[in-house]
């Protein structure tokens, strides 16, 4: 029998990990996301799909996790002075935010005939925000680091520390609150305030004398080890305490923030958590219960329309009166709209407390879910409908009647460097860059950039391209590099133009397309750093001088060969650290291969 439940567990364990590495890749590669691959995974496997398990609630709690560990990771990124200058945006943007919503959502429950005190846990569960869900979604977009996203975070972390007193509130309005006397309830809030006392004295006192002895061990599997111990340990605390897992964990990676320790940490627990998390939202799937929402489906339909709708226009009118523009406001109000995961706590402790019966329950969960599974189809139409945000050229100027000696089209870091020189021998430069907000910051250190597209010929006489004694292409858009290129040689034939190159192909082109001079961004600076590794390892010094050079002559010679004969042409001229038989074996694969892909060409020809 013993046997018999293992190899169950185990048959579980396989259909998890085959339902999300067989769904997400798809839905990635269609353009879906990965939580939604996860939560249609969870659909299948599910209850209501092919049966696979029967409590999708036992694989939220242990994936629950995954949001914990999120959010230590997310803690590692924000030292103790960035999240105190976060403060307005958490105690500000969050309160308001989290204040408003309620209000709103409560309404909602009581215009639809509902009873003001299960209005207002039902609509007060609405407002908490799934953490998973945003994070994931900001950390595939790309945009957890930048202010929008360091904004959101602000206002998930206010909901975090509301679950806190949301609870007290259902506990107090429910049919057993008079059993609560005060002092039990100022001994909650006691051991919560103890418990993040305590948690801060060991972050600060503790933690990092504790990594540096493990340290000193080289048990790598220990740091791992001490690593899950730090992440759950502190939410453990903070779960018993009555606070928020989360924000325990949140808290411990603030106090790690600044430790030496801080990215053996995260890539500890990086795998953990993508596992975890992709857990959380299979369980989310699995939990969908098809037979409340056809039994119930007009009110389900009503409470998420309306509650989704509600909130979306709360957070996107709260964001525009606190001086957010239009494009930011929309996609916090989309990414935002749903419910989320704290949810399922708050509704069931209403239960515990009277206020709401298991049906309501049921029904409200299920509006949460589906709007968990929403948010993901939300954000794609919007991408896809709102048009990208142009930059604003408030308050730049475009290039007119300029002159210069130099015109630099692209004033990066590379472009930096370039114009010390020449200001130092007083020539005169002109220059143009089309990032926005780079152009207002160039001024803070003393450069006038002028705002314009290289591309554009207008901009280029703009700028002084006609009496320019050199041009200067010093982008790192390889595409755009080579186009500005083409134009200015067709455009200014007699004016020299030099040009920054991304690798060796892309010199190739900028040669092809009329460049006189270009050089690898990087080639001088590997030039450098290869003579004084030569002189680290006992070279002398003119040796290492006399090799290098004798490179440069080389590296020339190969450019002119591949310049002619493509990218191949002069791979003879390289010094490799392969065998002759590895180039041997190498060459067969890629003969095997080519001839594989040849093979199959004809069948598909044959077929057609």
């Amino acid at each position: 029998m013993a046997g018999e439940a293992n190899a169950n567990d185990l048959t579980q364990v396989v259909v998890l990990l085959a339902a999300g590495v067989a769904a997400v890749p798809v839905f990635k590669k269609i353009g879906l996301g990965s939580v939604l691959g996860y939560l249609a995974a969870g659909l299948v496997i599910g209850p209501f799909g092919l049966g696979f398990f029967a409590d999708p609630q036992a694989i939220i709690h242990v994936a629950e996790l995954g949001v914990v560990m999120f959010l230590f990771i997310i803690g590692l990124e924000m030292q103790p002075s960035r999240l105190w200058g976060m403060r307005k945006d958490i105690f500000g943007l969050g309160a308001i935010q989290v204040m408003g919503a309620m209000a709103a959502l409560t309404g909602i429950g009581v215009s639809m005939g509902f009873p003001l005190v299960p209005s207002f846990v039902a609509g007060t569960g609405f407002v908490l925000t799934s953490t998973a869900i945003v994070m994931q979604m900001l950390q595939e977009r790309g945009t957890m680091s930048t202010l929008k996203g360091q904004r959101i975070i602000a206002i998930l972390l206010f909901e975090d520390l509301a679950i806190v007193p949301l609870l007290a509130i259902v506990t107090l309005l429910g049919t057993g609150a008079a059993a609560t006397d005060a002092s039990d309830r100022w001994l909650s809030i006691g051991i919560a305030i103890g418990a993040i006392v305590a948690l801060v004295l060991a972050g600060r006192y503790l933690l990092n004398p504790l990594f540096r002895v493990l340290a000193a061990s080289g048990a790598r599997e220990v740091m791992t080890a001490a690593a899950l111990l730090v992440v759950l340990g502190s939410a453990l605390a903070m779960q018993v305490s009555g606070l928020s897992m989360a924000m325990g964990a949140f808290l411990a990676g603030v106090l790690l923030s600044e430790s030496s320790f801080r990215h053996q940490l995260e890539a500890d627990i990086e795998p953990f958590r993508g596992i975890l998390l992709g857990l959380f939202f299979l369980g989310v799937g699995m939990a969908i219960d098809l037979g409340v929402i056809a039994a119930n489906w007009q009110l389900v339909v009503a409470s998420v329309v309306g509650y989704m709708i509600a909130k979306l226009l709360l957070i996107y009118v709260v964001a525009r009166l606190l001086g957010t523009c239009h494009a930011e406001s929309l996609e916090r109000a989309v990414l935002m709209a749903q419910g989320g995961e704290f949810a399922f706590v708050l509704y069931a402790a209403a239960v515990s407390a009277g206020i709401l019966n298991g049906e309501e329950n049921a029904i409200l969960t299920a509006t949460i879910i589906i709007s968990m599974v929403l948010t993901p189809l939300m954000v794609i139409l919007h991408d896809r409908i709102v048009p990208k945000q142009q930059p604003s050229t408030e308050g730049l100027t475009l290039p007119e009647n300029v002159e210069g000696t130099v015109l630099m089209i692209g004033f990066g870091r590379f472009g930096q460097i370039v114009s010390q020189p020449l200001l130092a021998r007083g020539y005169t430069l002109s220059l143009i860059d089309k990032d926005a907000e780079f152009v207002r910051d160039a001024a803070d250190f003393g450069f006038k950039v002028y705002y314009g597209d290289g591309a554009r010929i207008d901009i280029l006489h703009a700028a002084g391209a006609s009496t320019a004694k050199a041009i200067l292409i010093c982008l790192d858009d390889k595409e755009a590099a080579v186009k500005i290129a083409e134009v200015v040689r067709e455009e200014f034939p007699l004016v020299p133009i030099l040009a920054r190159a991304y690798d060796r192909g892309h010199a190739v082109d900028l040669v092809h397309a009329g460049v006189d001079f270009q050089i690898r961004e990087t080639f001088e600076s590997a030039l450098v750093f290869s003579r004084e590794t030569l002189k680290a390892l006992g070279e002398d010094e003119d040796i290492a001088a006399e090799v290098v050079e004798e490179f440069r002559d080389v590296d020339r010679e190969r450019l002119e060969l591949e310049m002619v004969g493509g990218i191949y042409a002069g791979r003879q001229l390289i010094r490799g650290n392969a065998q002759p038989a590895d180039i041997v074996a190498a060459r067969t694969a890629r003969e095997r291969a080519a001839a594989e892909e040849e093979r199959h060409r004809h069948e598909q020809e044959e077929a057609g």
